[in-house]
């Protein structure tokens, strides 16, 4: 029987079979495409585990291309003078270099550009949101943010596929980065690449890590150890858990943490940032109103006499990864489908 309604199905409807196996065929072509894209290769230290990675996004070398230009490219802006890259400074371990940065209206930044050192292995990603738990998501603040107004793009979604669609280089590293979809270019497939760059931000060869401390810098190590680890934790030197410094002030214009949770015991928590190449990073504190590191060292009460000072500061300069602001791999590419750009 069921070799008989095939065989009046093939005759009743040839159109119909012949859709239903082409696409078939180009399921196993996209399946076959999807398969043959080169995994990423992680090259991490011993002791660092893989970063979790969403299961809709699987690291591919394609997609950190596509997502390294991306992120050096300022059509992602409204009127395309700013990049991710023009906040998030290599030289700066990706952080910016000012207290906070103004979007492309002129509304100044409400905070400090934290470095982009690891944030494969970071969530929450900001220092008040603890919706922005993957780096997919944080993308849209950025991009379409109106508190403060970043890069402009609310209600100009559509003209991202435009802008980077005039580009045959662009269509290209679409279709290679997202056979899966045929290469459609959209900001969720934006977000997927940049997402998939940013998780190569990775820095592990610092003093520290190596194992190189000066004396100086061991000793402050101590002192850190005993003041600062219990926030300041395990490898990313963050426990990722926010804290306030100080009492509730009603009057400050950021409440941080209650501006998203509305909890009263919120206001004026911020995330504990990474110390990661905390030398670099500067300045700092969640607003950037830490203008010198030893005075962001100042805030937090202890009153440490000047050769402890010292002492820490040689630690937090061991943070340091000289490696991590000079790499040509992460620096805006020069070349995409073999040509120059």
């Amino acid at each position: 029987m069921a070799r008989r309604r095939r065989r009046f199905l093939s005759r009743a409807c040839p159109d119909l079979v012949r859709r239903y196996l082409l696409s078939i065929g180009s399921l196993a072509a996209v399946a076959l495409l999807v398969a043959a894209a080169p995994l990423w290769q992680w090259s991490l230290p011993e002791k660092v585990s893989e970063p979790e990675v969403p299961s809709n996004n699987t690291m591919t070398a394609a997609k950190v291309e596509l997502g390294r230009r991306l992120f050096y490219d300022a059509d992602l802006s409204a009127d395309g003078t700013m990049s991710c890259a023009t906040c998030h400074e290599q030289k700066h371990a990706f952080a910016d270099g000012n207290q906070t940065h103004p979007g492309v209206t002129g509304e100044p930044g409400r905070r400090n550009v934290p470095g982009l050192a690891n944030v494969a292995w970071m969530t929450p990603l900001t220092f008040a949101d603890p919706a922005a738990t993957t780096l997919e998501t944080q993308a849209t603040t950025p991009v379409f943010g109106s508190h403060p107004v970043e890069m402009g793009m609310a209600g100009r979604e559509a003209a991202i596929p435009d802008r980077f669609a005039r580009d045959s280089c662009y269509r290209t590293m679409f279709r290679r980065a997202f056979p899966e979809s045929e290469g459609r270019i959209d900001f969720a497939n934006v977000a997927k690449a940049l997402a998939s760059f940013e998780r190569t931000l990775v820095s592990y060869g610092s003093a520290y890590d190596r194992g190189t401390l000066s004396e100086p810098a061991r000793a402050g190590g101590a002192l850190f150890a005993r003041d600062c680890a219990s926030c300041h934790a395990g490898q990313l030197f963050t426990d990722l858990r926010a804290h306030r410094l100080g009492p509730i002030d009603k009057t400050a214009s950021d409440q941080g943490l209650f501006e998203k949770t509305g909890a009263e015991d919120d206001r004026g928590r911020f995330r504990t940032p990474s110390l990661r190449n905390v030398a670099l990073t500067g300045p700092w504190w969640h607003d950037g109103s830490a203008r010198t590191l030893d005075a962001a060292i100042a805030r937090h009460g202890r009153g440490y006499e000047p050769s402890d000072l010292t002492s820490l500061m040689a630690f937090l300069g061991a943070l340091s990864d000289p490696e991590f602001v000079t790499r040509k791999d992460l620096a805006i590419p020069d070349r995409a489908c073999g040509r120059r750009l």
